[in-house]
Order: C-alpha cells, then sequence, then structure tokens
C-alpha cells in the first residue's frame, strides 16, 4: 500500500530530530487521512522505526507527491536540521531526481497551506528534474 509506505517515510523524517513535534504528528495524520488511513491506523506508527520502502511503480504526481510532503514536513516546525535534508535528498534521489530537485524544493515550498496553482507551478518545475 503507498499511502502507508508514503506515511512511513514521513514518520522516519519526523523522527530524525529525535522526537515527533504536535505539528508533524497532525500534518502526517492528516495526509493518512487524505489517503483513506484511519487514525487508529496511524497511530502507532509513531512509536516504530521504519524500513524506507519507495515503491518502484509510482507516478510522476505520486514522486512529486511523496517528495513534496517531505520537504513541507521539514519546514513544518521551522527548524531544518542536515540530517533532515539528507534524508529528503536520499529519497529524491531514489525517486529519479536529480541533486538540484531540492534546491527548488527549498525555496518555493511553504511550510503552510499552498495555492493550487503553486503547487502545478513547481510540479512542472520539479518535473525538469526527473532523470528519464
Amino acid at each position: 500500500m503507498s499511502a502507508l509506505n508514503q506515511l512511513k517515510l514521513l514518520i522516519s523524517l519526523a523522527q530524525i530530530d529525535g522526537k515527533v513535534a504536535e505539528r508533524e504528528r497532525n500534518f502526517i495524520t492528516a495526509i493518512g487521512k487524505a489517503n483513506e488511513v484511519r487514525p487508529d491506523e496511524i497511530e502507532p506508527l509513531f512509536d516504530q522505526r521504519h524500513e524506507l520502502i519507495i515503491p518502484g511503480d509510482l507516478t510522476d504526481d505520486q514522486k512529486f507527491d511523496y517528495l513534496f510532503s517531505l520537504v513541507q514536513l521539514m519546514k513544518i516546525d521551522e527548524r531544518m536540521y542536515k540530517e533532515e535534508m539528507l534524508f529528503c535528498s536520499k529519497i529524491a534521489a531514489n525517486l529519479g531526481y536529480s541533486n538540484d530537485v531540492m534546491f527548488e524544493l527549498l525555496l518555493h515550498v511553504k511550510a503552510g497551506v499552498m495555492e493550487k496553482d503553486e503547487v502545478v507551478n513547481l510540479k512542472e518545475i520539479t518535473q525538469k528534474h526527473l532523470k528519464s
């Protein structure tokens, strides 16, 4: 299940700095709900360590969603740790993006709600960094 794998990646990122902040927990739970994963399925995941599994059959849109949600989560607590940046860069590479994609995302992704046209524009920008 792709949604569960995405949640586990997000939780792994949130755990990097030693604790999952309330805002991070709420963000991850909201993504789970949007993907029809019940909160009672999500809650136990916060107390576990997860293998980093990225499905190989993701569409370009799904790859973007994975990476976009990771960068938003990284920015949500208004502090970015080197370990978080490295984690996101590693996931971006595993998703098939060039290294430059992180620069674009860090420049344009907001921690709060982004307008639909901002996200569409960002998706177009990041698409250029996908290796064929």
